[in-house]
């Protein structure tokens, strides 16, 4: 009491005052290391003896020596290796993080890791996390995994013990495949609805997430027998996951789950921690640049491909046609595919059906999920999902469709797209629902947004898109007065070209519920790019694109284009687009193979020119349409001297 006393006689206000500041900035900070600080993962397999590294070589396999090297060189260059707990203990606000943390993980529960890796822990001190698959640890190994072998309950207990070793949970019985598609295709059992062959169907939302969710409980409890702590790590078997396995992990108790995308991580994104893979074993010098750039710093080499041209009514033939594009992809020794995921046989631009099951279009054939998975298997490619924006053919309500003026009166748009209107959220839903039954339905990497999201100086004068120009951007309501002098037309441009921009983050979320580490593209013509004015034909923008998208891929196809000097106009475009900021990090330059005026093939000696051409002046980024499997156009071997990321000698 007489402490309380002597509190108020002397300044007590003043006294108090301090003392709510001083928790305010306890809150404060705190929150901001929750915000703000960052951390690296690094996952890693098998760790084997030098003498072991024999072919056929596991590209996952690490030898324990360079591990070793690895840690040393963390410890060298200032990176401080930390714990799980320590991320969790940041991530609550207790404490910071150190500059330049790292995480390590060592998937699997390979006996390695306990004969190998935990005398390193114990030698330098350091903590690594462990993730088990309960399943292989009872003995019911794949026969691929059987002559690696696992640790035992025992080991696990040891490790537990030590204090250094997080174990964590790789699944119990779902490190596996189930069948994906009609023709017999095997994905990854937490991402993929599986299809019952014997019912022609796949199992319905609600079966795939009560499946989801046993097997999710199981491995928690089953950890919780073993070793007498409830685990507080889940990591996803091939890295796949989604909005439903996040939520039904932290419903089981997970307090952190991991994926296999590159990239750093901040406290922010601890339910879906991304993790950089080690593969081929790399030296020092490659791990030193694979840790500080985190690979993201590599070229993008992309093949554009028209499922069109490999389906066939003969269901033998498109196996046969398949086969071929595999083989071809993994040959050009490239890493991105640009894959077709809509059927346009006329070759319009709109989508007459669709190459994977949805709620809205035909499907000319469950091909895409099919095609995507063994392109990133056996090709080892990322695959983006090339699908329009708005160009749909299918009978709707006509006030779904954009409009344009002309002769004086609103009328249905005489373009060539037949497109919905983004402003009619009937529309709206329409486009977002397939894209959310793509994700739902197929494993990939990226979504390739078609150029059919433009929106000409006559439009869209829907009586929604007008509601629209005078309630949320001020702008007059008559189309006439919008069109009547350049400053109004490029306004109003400027307004549509953020509407469709805003869209297509829409779609993007939708997709990232099943697909969270999906990244994106967007197409844009070069004219908007050459003569920026030009924004109030087409609604498009490099730099609105820029701050839109991962990466912008711009038509630059001089023959399209009917340029005079080739050269000369694809020297223009270079230099346009390194005008902007990020402007060549961020953009894909695709060639054509094709003469589409002459329906020629482009000469391999003019397409080979144009590669190096682009390159001399600083484009990092290339790409090529279309990619034509069945006359090698462009030819391979040019392919692998010229544009492979790993250059044939």
């Amino acid at each position: 009491m007489t402490r309380i006393c002597l509190f108020f006689n002397n300044s007590w206000m003043t006294r108090f005052l301090s003392l709510v500041f001083l928790l305010l900035c306890i809150v404060f900070s705190g929150q901001n290391y929750a915000a703000n600080q960052q951390f690296v993962v690094l996952n890693y397999h098998d760790i084997i003896e030098e003498e072991d590294k024999e072919p056929p070589f596991n590209r996952m396999d690490v030898c324990i020596s360079h591990l070793e090297e690895q840690i040393l060189w963390f410890k060298k260059n200032g990176y401080k290796i930390i714990s799980v707990q320590n991320v969790l203990d940041a991530a609550e606000g207790r404490r910071s993080l150190p500059d330049k943390s790292v995480l390590l993980t060592f998937d699997d529960g390979y006996k390695s890791f306990y004969t190998r890796v935990f005398p390193l822990l114990k030698k330098y001190r350091i903590p690594a996390t462990v993730a088990l698959v309960g399943g292989w640890m009872d003995g019911k190994v794949p026969s691929g995994e059987v002559e690696k072998g696992f640790m035992n309950w025992e080991d696990i207990r040891e490790l537990n013990a030590s204090g250094l070793v997080e174990v964590a949970s790789h699944s119990y019985d779902m490190h596996t495949d189930v069948a994906a598609n009609p023709q017999g295709n095997r994905q990854a059992a937490f991402s993929t609805r599986w299809y019952d062959d014997a019912m022609l169907m796949y199992e319905s939302d609600d079966q795939y997430r009560e499946r989801v969710r046993q097997a999710i409980f199981k491995s928690a409890e089953e950890l919780f027998q073993h070793t007498g702590k409830r685990p507080r790590v889940m990591v996803w078997p091939y890295g796949e996951y989604n909005l439903q396995t996040l939520a039904l992990a932290q419903e089981a108790g997970f307090s952190m789950t991991m994926g296999l995308i590159d990239g750093i991580n901040t406290l922010a994104n601890v339910s879906a921690v991304k993790r950089m893979i080690m593969v081929d074993d790399p030296n020092i010098q490659d791990f030193a640049t694979m840790v500080t750039t985190l690979r993201a710093n590599r070229d993008l080499r992309v093949a554009h491909v028209d499922m069109d041209y490999l389906y066939d009514k003969d269901p033998d033939q498109t196996v046969k046609n398949i086969d071929l594009l595999l083989q071809r992809i993994s040959d050009m020794r490239i890493n991105t595919v640009f894959l077709q995921a809509f059927a346009d046989p006329d070759g319009d631009g709109n989508a007459d059906a669709l190459y994977f099951p949805n709620r809205h279009l035909p499907v000319k054939q469950d091909l895409f999920s099919r095609v995507a998975w063994q392109l990133k298997r056996k090709a080892a490619v990322r695959v983006y999902a090339w699908l329009p924006i708005l160009a749909y053919q299918k009978k709707l309500p006509e006030e779904w469709y954009v409009k344009e003026w002309r002769d004086g009166k609103v009328q249905a748009a005489s373009h060539i797209y037949t497109r919905l209107s983004p402003f009619n959220p009937e529309a709206r839903q329409f486009v977002a629902e397939i894209y959310e039954d793509l994700a739902k339905h197929a494993s990939f990497d990226g979504l390739l947004f078609h150029d059919d999201g433009i929106l000409s100086d006559f439009e869209d004068v829907s009586p929604l898109a007008l509601a629209a120009t005078k309630d949320a951007w001020g702008l007059p309501t008559d189309p006439a007065i919008l069109r009547s002098t350049p400053e109004m037309r490029m306004q109003w441009a400027q307004h549509k070209t953020e509407f469709l921009n805003q869209f297509t983050d829409e779609l993007t979320a939708r997709a990232r519920n099943f697909r969270p580490g999906l990244k994106t593209v967007r197409n844009i013509y070069a004219l908007p790019i050459l003569k920026p004015y030009s924004e109030e034909w087409y609604a498009q923008s490099l730099p609105s694109f820029l701050k839109h998208y991962d990466y912008v891929a711009v038509e630059a196809m001089p023959f399209m284009e009917e340029a005079q000097d080739a050269d000369k106009w694809l020297i223009d475009l270079a230099k346009a687009v390194a005008k902007e900021p990020e402007g060549l990090n961020k953009t894909v330059f695709e060639l054509q193979a094709m003469d589409w005026k002459t329906n020629q093939k482009i000469p391999m000696s003019t397409f080979v020119g144009q590669l190096e051409l682009l390159k001399k002046h600083g484009v990092k980024h290339l790409g090529y349409y279309p990619d034509n499997v069945f006359e090698d156009q462009p030819k391979l071997i040019d392919l692998q001297k010229k544009f492979s990321n790993i250059v044939v000698q």
